[in-house]
């Protein structure tokens, strides 16, 4: 290949970094202090690097990653300062995560989801959305929405996981590691965590050699043989009950958000383990 990019780096953003070597991009999640929580301006940033990447011609494959000890643990639930209260605020709150992925989904680049440490809720979406997963051997993966009275926004997991194993996960919120993710399907490899951006280059270089048009075409018949069998109804329908789901009320759902209005977040997440621990309440 010739003419190749040179290596530049784009800080321009607040809640991500967007790196470029030759012909493979990186967007790392940057907000370690968060553990990478998905609020909506980390997300806004996420779709203008994506739709910017889809437009570089020069751009054959990229990485998604995450700083810290976290790909994400998840949607943002700090309080809002104008809380959701109606169906219409949480349906925009699911169509501004899904529309982040869906792009993921839809680009014409093969794209990796390098996942490090926690990889939770939307963070566990966004790894699904990805085409390939490689997992750090100290990986977790989950879907604990149910455990605070919540479900997926984007309702992929029946798309990636068998059945048996789809029901487990999402109508528990257990928590499981890279192998045992790596053997359900979430993951399609699992490797050293010291290794793991290592690997994840040499597969997007791999995937650099491949001719666009070639990887684009390939990729889309693959994602259409999905979508003739339902995968977007499946979505819409995921992201509704979503927003159904949040107007519900119940005593774990006051507890929860109680002790989080009170005591924060991670007083609430310590009531919501203990809760879920063999032998909790």
């Amino acid at each position: 290949m010739t003419n190749h990019p040179t290596s530049e780096d784009s800080n321009g953003y607040r809640c991500i970094r967007l790196d470029i070597d030759r012909w493979v991009a990186t967007i790392t999640l940057a907000l370690p202090e968060k553990m990478n929580a998905l609020g909506d301006e980390i997300l806004l940033e996420m779709q203008h690097a994506l739709d910017a990447l889809e437009r570089n011609p020069a751009i054959r494959a990229l990485i998604v990653t995450g700083a810290g000890r976290a790909f994400s643990s998840g949607f943002d639930l700090s309080p809002r300062e104008k809380p959701f209260t109606t169906v219409q605020d949480w349906r925009e709150h699911a169509r501004l995560g899904n529309e982040t992925f869906l792009k993921i989904w839809r680009s014409r680049l093969p794209v990796i989801a390098a996942v490090n440490g926690f990889c939770l809720g939307g963070g566990c979406e966004l790894s699904m959305a990805c085409d390939f997963t490689l997992a750090a051997d100290d990986a977790q993966f989950g879907e604990p929405e149910i455990q605070f009275q919540s479900a997926p926004p984007l309702m992929i997991m029946p798309w990636v996981v068998g059945m048996k194993k789809t029901k487990e996960l999402m109508l528990t919120g257990d928590r499981i590691g890279a192998r045992e993710a790596c053997e359900a399907g979430l993951a399609t490899r699992v490797v050293p965590a010291g290794a793991l951006m290592d690997e994840a280059r040499k597969l997007a270089l791999r995937f650099s050699m491949i001719a666009p048009d070639a990887m684009q075409m390939n990729k889309q018949t693959i994602n259409r043989s999905y979508e003739m069998r339902g995968f977007q109804s499946t979505i819409d329908y995921g992201a509704e009950m979503f927003a159904l789901i949040h107007l519900l009320d119940s005593e774990e759902k006051r507890e929860f958000f109680g002790i989080a209005q009170d005591k924060g977040l991670k007083a609430a997440f310590k009531w919501r383990d203990e809760r879920f621990s063999v032998g909790g309440a």
